[in-house]
């Protein structure tokens, strides 16, 4: 192995364990457990609460107008500025920043059709402690830190080493460990902007940047003690999580290699196609010692702090105005449709039979339920308060909810908001996939548990 500089190990060591401890080791504050830059983010929140609605809103029209503006450019990729890439966009793009903005502005000003602005809609997503806010701060402390884990050398030591358990099972290079291990510790939503700029930066390959996005990008156990704690069902959580953790591993098996997943190119953003050459070992190299030396090479390029800063806040920016309208725009729109409409009703009548086979108590009312996660994780287990009384049934909801994966308030809106190649009837079709393949493995573990 090559011999590197004391300063290498440092630049290797120091950056990649803090970043360990920032995203992926919960610790207790206030009897709760949380990853450190989720509890930043909630700090943030709370010092600046009831300005952040209106800072938002102001992000969400500088997005709207910059792409207004930018409609008539054309784009030259050759030369292309980070603040054309900021705003040139497709006119999909734009109406989708549009409607956001137009949302915030109603919201804040509480003007026009109540079912915009109202408390279950896009006022939920755009209050103080609301979605929309949160993603505001956990954007900014993530995306100022997330080179600590992606720029001195973590993803290259562990992916060597994971890439015989990743690629077998899940399809996937070594290193989409770390993407998971975030999301399932840390949160899902960094997990996919993790997954997003690994994808930009041309370390994963278009079916790679999907399987990840839409299967790695778990709800963390803190989403999860919440969940089962909406439902009055707390003392059950160790088997609960084991239930998810189960479901989803299945899952993850099973996706990848049928429609959708299974039809994405195996190849990179700028075209090229996968060889695998990449992971093969060279003559005198085992595991370790390869991502060791792949680790401390990384690490020796990026000795630039203002390098590493300012790509930092590129990265905030690119959350900020990429995302935030996405999720305003179509969290909103499908909160509107759960509320205001028989939809969700509509939709959920196939998996009425469904549950009657799998001998699930309210069946007819339980079946609404296994649709309406669609549009955010925890409508659910709301509504479930109040209409189902069976605590096998709120089991069932719960832990479906929480496998189910892509809710359009968050993860979903976030991975149309990227770059990962995933468009809507694409999402809807995994979300379906989802619901039918886990609810005979968590309905097996309900009867047992109850």
């Amino acid at each position: 192995m090559k011999k590197f500089s004391l300063s290498t190990w440092l630049l290797f060591i120091v950056p990649s364990v803090l970043g360990i401890v920032l995203f992926m080791i919960p610790l207790k504050f206030n009897g709760g457990w949380k990853v450190p830059i989720a509890k930043l983010a909630d700090i943030l929140s709370v010092a600046i609460g009831p300005v952040m609605p209106w800072v938002a809103t102001i992000i969400l029209i500088i997005a709207a107008v910059g792409s207004l503006v930018f409609l008539g450019i054309k784009k030259d990729t050759s030369s292309q500025s980070f603040i054309t890439g900021l705003f040139k966009v497709s006119p999909v793009w734009v109406i989708t920043r549009i409607v956001g903005a137009v949302y915030a502005v109603l919201v804040m000003l509480k003007v026009g059709p109540e079912a915009i602005w109202g408390e279950s809609t896009g006022g939920m997503l755009l209050s103080s402690d609301g979605l929309v806010t949160f993603l505001f701060t956990i954007f900014l402390f993530a995306g100022l830190l997330l080179p600590l884990l992606l720029n001195f050398g973590l993803l290259e030591f562990f992916g060597t080493m994971m890439v015989k358990v990743m690629r077998p099972l899940f399809k996937l290079p070594g290193r989409s460990s770390i993407d998971a291990l975030t999301s399932w510790i840390g949160d899902g939503t960094i997990g996919v902007l993790l997954t997003s700029k690994q994808y930009e930066e041309g370390y994963y390959t278009k079916k790679e940047a999907a399987i990840i996005g839409t299967t790695f990008s778990v709800v963390s156990i803190t989403f999860s003690i919440i969940i089962i704690e909406e439902v009055g069902l707390g003392e059950y959580f160790l088997p609960f999580y084991g239930t998810v953790i189960l479901t989803g591993l299945i899952l993850a098996f099973i996706m990848p290699r049928i429609y959708p997943l299974v039809g994405k190119k195996q190849e990179y953003i700028d075209g090229r196609p996968f060889t695998g050459d990449d992971e093969k070992l060279p003559e005198g190299y085992n595991v370790f010692s390869h991502g060791l030396e792949s680790a401390l090479k990384k690490a020796d390029t990026n000795r630039s702090f203002i390098k590493t800063v300012s790509e930092g806040l590129k990265n905030v920016l690119d959350m900020w105005i990429g995302v935030i309208p996405v999720v305003m725009a179509f969290g909103t729109t499908a909160l509107i449709i759960a509320e205001y409409t028989s939809v969700f009703t509509f939709l959920g009548k196939p998996f009425e039979p469904v549950l009657a086979v799998l001998q699930i108590p309210e069946a007819a009312d339980a079946a609404q339920l296994m649709v309406v996660g669609f549009t955010d994780m925890f409508l659910p287990v709301i509504l479930a308060d109040g209409m189902i009384t069976s605590d096998l049934t709120l089991f069932v909801v719960a832990t479906v909810s929480v496998t189910q994966l892509i809710f359009m308030a968050e993860v979903g809106g976030l991975l149309l908001g990227s770059k990962i190649p995933v468009n809507f009837f694409e999402l809807v079709v995994i979300f379906l996939l989802r619901t039918i393949i886990s609810l005979p493995i968590i309905a097996v573990v309900a009867h047992l548990l109850f």
